[in-house]
């Protein structure tokens, strides 16, 4: 790839719901740079076996005024059309490892910005990393991009700043509607998006390992499949994904994280509240209200300052309140520098996000705290269930896991490694790219 070239051209592997939000975002992020005259972005392929998709793709982009990308029946057609420099993986989650795997091992560079989770699996995150790392020509991004919602941005700059100490506390409440159907219904067993820890909750594991500044040394959590998709039934199957969980953390350097989810909870005026809490002061953020609340221990309640978390450069709000947009717009930045820079969400950052996850449906199995060196204990205990690759089975296989609806076991499937994750904590937007110019 030429340095500062002067067009951008993408592809969209997947391109279902959140695919065609990737093209919302990418025809306003084309439409802003193009005043500028600084880069031309173009989305030229989209690739996609589900026909329906495709079509919805192609009158989505001729509604938007861009011209017709050429349409490809599976990913590999598309990488080699030569068509495009960067590609979006926003297929169904437990499709990213053979996608993410094909694009690096490519002859040709490609770019990657790929959709959370990284990949459903821990051993499967870790061979995308080393993968990676024979291909310094080609930028990799995780789409975790709940960082970049304003008023979560607001609070991590606070953190950061120090205004409230070292942070000893970070409690995360997401309480919204349950999830949304996808293609052929894909999300609605364990065995294909990893577990609602890892499919939905990586985000939330991301931002306490921001406020934390600290990696994961154990999770407990406990969950269960209470009020939804208990009448659904696929193939015969019915849905194994919890629709609720409460999740602690515990980081190294003694801060500890707790999540409270709730998919059955329509009901709420925001769909994400933060708190965060150091030995000197509070802060929190909430989300869609977009305000942002901090203060001092000296000053109490009335010292509190309330502010509106906005951020200028969003031209397209989306479905995740402009995020999705500043995450484009660090992409295509960290592409331009060629190097100078890295991708503001690492492979790093996307594999410990599913670790935390995956420990936490361990938890949520065996009704303990997991660590993050599972992999020798579990295979001390079930040694049958390991893989010649050294994976451990975790959740939804046949060593008991009950479907919390029936009591009866699952026939689905869905490997798991948990070993100890010793990387490097990521600083937020350490080494990236803040903008475009």
């Amino acid at each position: 790839m030429e340095a500062a070239a002067a067009e951008v051209r993408y592809g969209i592997v997947g391109v279902g719901m959140m695919g065609r939000e990737h093209l919302h975002n990418l025809a306003h992020l084309a439409a802003e740079v193009g005043r500028e005259q600084s880069v031309k972005v173009r989305v030229t392929g989209l690739a996609d076996p589900h026909q329906e998709s495709l079509r919805l793709g192609l009158q989505l982009a001729d509604e938007l005024g861009l011209p017709a990308p050429q349409t490809f029946s599976g990913h590999r057609e598309l990488l080699d059309s030569g068509l495009c420099d960067a590609v979006i993986v926003s297929s169904p989650n437990m499709t990213h490892y053979e996608i993410l795997m094909d694009i690096i091992s490519h002859h040709q560079p490609h770019h990657i910005l790929v959709e959370k989770p990284l990949c459903t699996t821990v051993q499967h995150c870790k061979k995308v990393i080393e993968a990676a790392k024979q291909r310094p020509d080609i930028i990799v991004q995780v789409g975790l991009e709940y960082r970049y919602m304003p008023p979560v941005a607001k609070l991590i700059d606070i953190v950061k700043s120090g205004t409230l100490g070292q942070v000893r506390m970070v409690a995360i409440r997401e309480h919204r509607f349950p999830f949304l159907v996808k293609v052929n219904n894909w999300n609605r067993f364990n065995c294909n998006s990893g577990g609602t820890l890892v499919e939905k909750c990586c985000h939330f594991f991301d931002l306490m390992r921001l406020f934390a500044a600290a990696n994961p040394v154990r999770v407990m959590a406990s969950g269960a499949i209470d009020v939804n998709h208990k009448d659904e039934m696929y193939d015969g199957k019915v849905p194994d994904i919890i629709d609720n969980a409460y999740v602690i953390v515990e980081f190294d350097n003694g801060s500890r994280g707790m999540l409270d989810l709730c998919m059955f909870a329509e009901g709420s005026r925001n769909e994400q509240e933060i708190s965060v809490v150091g030995d000197t002061g509070k802060g929190e953020a909430f989300v869609p209200e977009s305000i942002v609340r901090f203060g001092k221990r000296t000053e109490g309640r009335d010292g509190v300052v309330t502010i509106m978390a906005e951020d200028e450069r969003i031209k397209y709000q989306g479905l995740h309140h402009g995020s999705s947009y500043l995450e484009h717009l660090n992409f295509l930045s960290a592409i331009r520098a060629q190097g100078a820079c890295g991708p503001s969400v690492n492979l790093s950052d996307g594999l410990l996000s599913v670790a935390i996850g995956v420990a936490g449906q361990l938890s949520i199995e065996q009704g303990r705290f997991a660590t993050m060196e599972e992999r020798e204990l579990y295979l001390a205990a079930n040694p049958k269930d390991g893989g010649s690759d050294g994976e451990v089975c975790i959740i939804g296989t046949t060593t008991g896991n009950k479907n919390h609806r029936t009591g009866e076991k699952s026939d689905n499937k869905a490997n798991f490694s948990l070993d100890n994750t010793k990387d490097q904590f990521y600083q937020h937007g350490v080494q990236a790219c803040a903008s475009i110019g």
